[in-house]
């Protein structure tokens, strides 16, 4: 059984789907594994270390050949498969829904490509969910990266010169992104607050030491989708969130948005209307910039500027914290692959229930239920 990482190609993108961490435990399990040459360069991860570890390190046609597992953090390109085994598995997120051309492409590979997006959220996968390990950190870093556009101090700062008064932040969407983006605000002493669709995180915002900001007199709207997603809202409870939202976003320094529903273009929930009442100098961060973006006018990888007010967002954010992220990625894949590990066939064995869940090609032809 042969596991092959290769480098990512993708623009901006510094992970890598493995870590020396994990080329050892592969290795326990009795796989072999190959590495292509400068594969972890931009994390921090020199060929030593892999080789150190176990793996053979090659150029990337003799780093596929023979593979029968390819891991990857985007799926590679299936002229960078060519050499693999018949029916050999690619482990990598796929943008199923964006990028359907790909999926339709290792259909005809022959290829079985597993999205680890479309993992299930269920306990006994979370250790699997590389949504959940990489929206941490995109929700770590959106506020550090406001902190630094923002020309003011975060904290209350009691000085002989006076006082400093702490940034106001609010955060829009609590889900794993937004519940650290929550976390990270309050360490650095903000002021915050945060909204959901979903009504049962209001306990979770105010266990963070958040202040809880929801539409109260629209009843049977609970936006709790299946997986814990949420879902689209009815025209009335959109038009009483806006009015909230609107109130409340005029007082805040600080924004982060965080919304995304799987398959679709992520909700607008900024207007530049809405912009133009915020402060000179506050900042916003769209955490959903590459899907659409949640804020009016944001921009993948720039700072636009409306009203006097910083709009940022990033197209890969997990990828500013390549070392950690590609360590989480990598014990994500690992997680997946080794708890179907069958000793005595020595390859993974994938179960009826994440198994058709993940997978998107099969046999020549696209198999998952959500995209057929």
């Amino acid at each position: 059984m042969k596991i092959a990482a290769l480098k990512e190609r993708a623009s901006g993108e510094a992970r890598v789907s493995v870590t020396p961490e994990t080329v050892k435990k592969f290795i326990a399990l009795g796989a072999a594994v190959s590495v292509e040459k400068g594969a972890g360069e931009a994390a921090s991860i020199s060929d030593s270390a892999y080789e150190d570890a176990g793996a053979t390190v090659a150029a990337a046609a003799k780093t596929v050949a023979g593979a029968d597992i390819v891991l990857g953090v985007q799926a590679p390109d299936v002229k960078l498969l060519k050499g693999v085994n018949p029916g050999a598995w690619v482990a990598a997120t796929f943008d199923p829904f964006g990028d359907p051309q790909r999926v339709e492409a290792y259909a005809k590979a022959g290829l079985e490509g597993l999205s680890m997006e479309f993992m299930p959220r269920i306990t006994r996968a979370q250790s699997m969910d590389v949504l959940s390990s990489q929206s941490n950190l995109s929700g770590y870093k959106a506020v550090l990266a406001c902190a630094d556009a923002y020309g003011r101090a975060f904290p209350m700062m009691m000085t002989a010169a006076g006082t400093v008064q702490a940034a106001r932040a609010f955060v829009m969407g609590v889900g794993v992104a937004g519940l650290q983006a929550i976390a990270t605000a309050k360490r650095l002493g903000a002021q915050v607050s945060a909204t959901d669709v979903r009504s049962a995180t209001k306990e979770q915002i105010a266990s963070l030491g958040a202040k809880p900001i929801f539409v109260e007199d629209v009843a049977g709207i609970e936006g709790e989708g299946s997986g814990g997603y949420a879902t689209e809202m009815s025209e009335e409870y959109q038009k009483a969130q806006a009015e909230l939202v609107s109130s409340h976003i005029a007082k805040q320094d600080i924004v982060v948005t965080t919304a995304l529903i799987p398959g679709k273009a992520a909700p607008r929930l900024i207007t530049d209307a809405q912009i133009a009442t915020m402060k000179a100098g506050s900042v916003i961060f769209d955490l959903a910039v590459a899907q659409g973006g949640n804020v009016e006018g944001s921009e993948p990888d720039a700072i636009v500027i409306k009203h006097g007010v910083k709009i940022i967002g990033y197209s890969n954010t997990p990828s500013h914290l390549p070392a950690d992220a590609s360590a989480l990625f990598a014990r994500n894949l690992f997680n997946f692959l080794s708890a179907f590990w069958d000793q005595e066939q020595g390859k993974p064995v994938l179960d009826e229930e994440i198994g058709d869940a993940v997978r998107l090609t099969q046999g020549g032809k696209i198999v998952n239920e959500r995209l057929t």
